[in-house]
């Protein structure tokens, strides 16, 4: 078979289309004349130098550092922007941020290395950051977006090279008026120094742009660091975060803010799920409501526009849209589609990672144990908002979006304009946790833009949230071993049976598809990505890892944890499970099982002596979980915690949380220990809160309070404690996310008897 007769039976997108043709040979040629070169869209305003596109130096001193991650409350500017001031020897105090809009020049190759899967088409990518494939879709697509921790491996290295090089002109500077060898001068806290001679960079900035930058840049032996003190894990960080201040007085930018002349604002119903298609509305309901200025109908949303969001969002209730389609989703459905698929596991499962040879030990499986996890909703603080404005054949946007090309891009499609005639601002984002790598509203807010004519802020309400961003898929999970004399596991098979919704994800992200044809074009495939952290930390010589795909009729798609957050779950606590059935401590049956990993193993004890382990006797209301994420486990992160529940009003209460965590190489401590906090408290309500379920395919809850998540009152104790290590840095955004469920369930065993294997968590 040719390769048009192949493409002849697939549903491709254009793009995929084109890369397939290149692998056949034509579209090589163009490839090869593709622009190598991108342009850093940092400029150099008047009395400021522009170095390597990362940093521009004010004749004053100030130093800007280019942003081109979208901060959403993780510290990724302070990080990168610390980062920077180490390498330039800058003044902490002297050093701000600048978000810049999506360009080829800031692309971030590891994840488009990482999530080639999901755009390579037919050609194979490599899954190196330096692969060609990896670096020509990376920078032609503008590929900046924001996910899974790879904001520091993938910009790292390129801002200490800017840094180095601008220290180097500086320098040369400096040397060059006092006659004397650049070797002969030090850089620190935003001075050239030789002996009593002291000149700031905002002197030497002007004539330093007329030097040659170095090549290669002069790296300082040590990039950024911070030494954590064993026992002293909220120890003060020299680098404070750069977007506290105005954070903290109200005048931080966020997406909702944004103000123009003679601006309205844009209230939104979509359908159900299941009935996606707008039917029928009452117009005249809303008739003379004061201050409505207009009503925008979609194939698939209502929008009014009004003077004031409220006004618009009245004039929304008055006129009941309704939708249709093949039949709203129920709850009961999706359920008895997980358990069809359960059901047929044996027949659908796909093979994704072996270890060993397990298969002729798993045909005498002597344990096995059953878990479920319920769909989750992201619920960031912010509900998703954009601000647009088209003018004389111009869009511009303002947004907060982990994807700002694809952003971009699909709102210019939506009103028939080429990227080229958008410009976008980036916006902070009061939280996403993954939501945000949906451009949904973007394309809405171009549309109803477009057919006002008038600058348009769209805010969606809570429940349009919940009911418009893909939720964390259900997930089942068949865990099953087979002993060895110790009662430990010799062989081990993890059986996942959820939607592929990373690739539903990867659909809408590259092929710009509606929910509906990202589900359609996942339907029955295997996805890597659903099984992540299925392979245990342990030493098990024979290990089966499985996806079965499942077909819910629920859009879903990733969120923050990714999969080992449910993963982790179900590892932790079938080994706990195992520990106990074999009448071992927890922490000493895991611990005979970590041979060859030394740093998962220096965790897990400190995290036992941190949280003051006692065995977890029946009683005691102590747990342990313990988590390796990555792939490569030199790169990759580790966590042990301890949890302490006890029974309180209205049920468990978590009264501590302990964990050791082990992230390499540490930029910035203060912003480490906050992410690993919220990492935990975040994993916390998925334990302890409410399931997301669908009534009519409306989600339930739809509010915040309805999720029952911890509020301030029910704030657990947390003790963090890092090791130090000169491993490459691992982000802590998701770690803690993985362990707090496990730790909580194990110790709300310790605590009840009952075992839970369902999450949320039901004694």
């Amino acid at each position: 078979m040719d390769l048009r007769e192949k493409l002849s039976g697939l549903p491709v997108s254009r793009r995929k289309l084109l890369v397939g043709a290149a692998a056949g040979g034509g579209l090589l040629l163009a490839w090869s004349l593709w622009p190598r070169s991108y342009a850093s869209p940092l400029a150099a305003r008047e009395d400021e130098t522009e170095f390597g596109g990362w940093l521009v130096i004010g004749r004053d001193g100030v130093i800007t550092v280019a942003l081109p991650q979208l901060e959403m409350g993780q510290g990724v500017g302070t990080v990168l922007a610390q980062v920077a001031a180490t390498e330039l020897g800058a003044d902490w105090r002297q050093v701000g941020i600048e978000p810049v809009p999506p360009a080829g020049f800031f692309a971030n190759l590891p994840l488009a290395a990482e999530w080639a899967p999901l755009w390579e088409g037919f050609l194979g990518a490599g899954d190196h950051p330096q692969d060609g494939t990896v670096k020509r879709f990376a920078r032609s697509n503008d590929f900046t977006l924001t996910a899974a921790g790879t904001s520091l491996a993938a910009y790292e290295l390129p801002l200490r090279e800017a840094a180095a090089s601008a220290r180097d002109m500086l320098t040369r500077v400096a040397a060059d008026r006092w006659e004397i060898e650049p070797e002969e001068c030090e850089v620190a806290e935003g001075f050239v120094i030789r002996g009593s001679n002291r000149l700031p960079f905002g002197d030497l900035v002007e004539e330093a742009a007329d030097y040659d930058p170095p090549d290669p840049p002069p790296l300082r032996p040590l990039p950024a660091f911070e030494e954590p003190i064993p026992g002293e894990g909220g120890a003060q960080t020299l680098f404070t975060r750069l977007d506290l201040p105005s954070k903290v007085d109200g005048s931080h930018l966020f997406a909702g803010d944004i103000r123009l002349p003679g601006l309205v604002y844009a209230s939104i119903r979509h359908g159900p799920h299941g009935l996606p298609e707008l039917l029928r509305f009452d117009e005249d309901a809303a008739a003379g409501t004061q201050g409505l200025v207009a009503v925008v109908r979609s194939r698939r949303w209502l929008a009014a526009v009004a003077e004031s969001w409220w006004i618009a969002d009245q004039a929304l209730a008055r006129m009941r849209p309704q939708f249709t389609g093949p039949g709203a989703l129920e709850q009961v459905v999706i359920e008895s589609e997980m358990e069809r698929a359960v059901e047929a596991a044996e027949d659908l499962a796909e093979r994704i990672e072996t270890i060993g040879e397990p298969d002729g030990l798993l045909a005498d499986v002597q344990f096995t144990r059953r878990y479920d996890v319920a769909a989750a909703a992201h619920a960031p603080l912010e509900t998703a908002s954009a601000t647009a404005r088209l003018s004389d054949g111009r869009l511009e946007l303002w947004i907060a979006t982990q994807a700002p090309a694809a952003a971009r891009d699909a709102a210019a499609k939506a009103i028939g304009l080429s990227a080229e005639d958008v410009i976008l601002y980036p916006m902070s984002a009061g939280g996403s946790f993954d939501a945000r790598l949906e451009k949904q509203h973007a394309i809405e807010v171009a549309q109803i833009a477009a057919q006002v004519g008038r600058p348009v802020q769209l805010t969606w309400t809570r429940a349009q949230e919940f009911q418009s961003v893909p939720p964390r898929a259900p997930v089942s999970a068949d865990i099953a071993a087979v002993l060895g004399a110790q009662g430990q596991p010799v062989a081990w098979r993890s059986r996942i049976t959820a939607p592929a919704w990373m690739r539903e994800t990867g659909h809408r992200l590259f092929d710009n598809y509606v929910v509906e044809a990202a589900q359609r074009e996942s339907a029955g495939e295997p996805d890597s990505y659903v099984v992540e952290g299925a392979i245990p930390s342990y030493r098990i010589a024979h290990v089966a890892v499985e996806h079965v795909p499942a077909s819910i009729g629920l859009p879903t798609g990733r969120m923050r944890g990714g999969a080992q957050a449910y993963t982790s779950f179900f590892t932790e606590c079938f080994v706990d499970e195992l520990a106990r059935n074999a009448g071992r401590d927890p922490f000493l049956y895991r611990m005979a099982m970590l041979g060859g990993a030394p740093r998962m193993a220096e965790v897990l004890r400190r995290a036992t002596r941190l949280g003051d382990w006692d065995g977890g006797q029946q009683g005691s209301g102590e747990g342990l979980a313990m988590v390796r994420m990555g792939r490569d486990p030199e790169r990759a992160g580790h966590i042990a915690c301890v949890a302490h529940v006890r029974r309180g009003e209205g049920g468990i209460a978590v009264r501590q949380l302990s964990a050791v965590v082990d992230i390499g190489r540490i930029v910035n401590l203060d912003i480490a220990r906050q992410q690993i906090e919220g990492g935990l408290l975040y994993g916390m309500g998925i334990a302890l809160g409410a399931p997301l379920s669908f009534d009519s395919g409306h989600p339930v809850p739809r509010t915040l309070g309805g999720m029952r998540l911890p509020g301030l009152s029910h704030m657990p104790d947390m003790l963090i404690d890092f090791v130090a290590s000169d491993a490459e840095p691992f982000d802590p955004g998701e770690i803690g996310v993985s362990v707090a469920a496990p730790a909580i369930a194990n110790a709300l065993f310790a605590l009840t008897g009952e075992r839970s294997y369902r999450l949320p968590l039901a004694p």
